[in-house]
C-alpha cells in the first residue's frame, strides 16, 4: 500500500526517524522529555533519570534526535539568565511531535509526567528543574 505525495526520499526520512526513536536509549530520552514537568529537561536532569548512562553518552543521544529533527535545543534567553542555573534545554520539535503523534508514540504522555513527578530528587535536580524555562 502506498503513502500518497510521498517521494522516496520522505519514506527515507521517516524509516531513518524511525530507527532512530526507537533505539533504546534514544526512546528513553524522548520518555524524558515528555515527561518532564514543562517538557524541557536540561542534560544534567536527563543524567539524573538515566544514571545507567554517561552524560557524554546521552549527549551524543540528544545530539542524533536533534539532528534529525525529533528534538530541538531551546535556549533562554541571556537576559533571564541566571548564575548556576541552566539556560539550555531539550523539547520535542513540532516536527518531531507530529512525527511520534503519527507512529502512535504520544499515548503514554500523562503517565509519563506521572511517573516523573514520583521520581526521587537530589536538591540540585530540584533546583535544576525549577529554574525559569523559555516560553514556547
Amino acid at each position: 500500500m502506498s503513502i500518497p505525495d510521498r517521494t522516496p526520499a520522505d519514506l527515507n526520512r521517516e524509516r531513518e526517524r524511525l530507527n532512530v526513536v526507537t533505539q533504546e536509549t534514544r526512546f528513553s530520552l524522548i520518555q524524558d522529555v515528555l515527561g518532564h514537568p514543562s517538557g524541557l529537561p536540561t542534560l544534567k536532569e536527563l543524567d539524573y533519570v538515566n544514571p545507567s548512562k554517561s552524560q557524554t553518552t546521552i549527549r551524543q543521544h540528544l545530539e542524533r534526535l536533534v539532528d534529525t529533527d525529533v528534538l530541538e535545543v531551546v535556549s533562554l534567553s541571556e537576559d533571564r539568565r541566571r548564575n548556576d542555573l541552566p539556560y539550555r534545554f531539550y523539547g520535542l520539535s513540532e516536527e518531531g511531535r507530529q512525527f511520534l503523534e503519527a507512529h502512535k508514540l504520544l499515548r503514554a504522555e500523562d503517565t509519563l509526567r506521572e511517573i516523573y513527578a514520583h521520581v526521587e530528587k537530589t536538591d540540585a535536580i530540584e533546583r535544576y528543574e525549577n529554574a525559569p524555562r523559555p516560553g514556547r
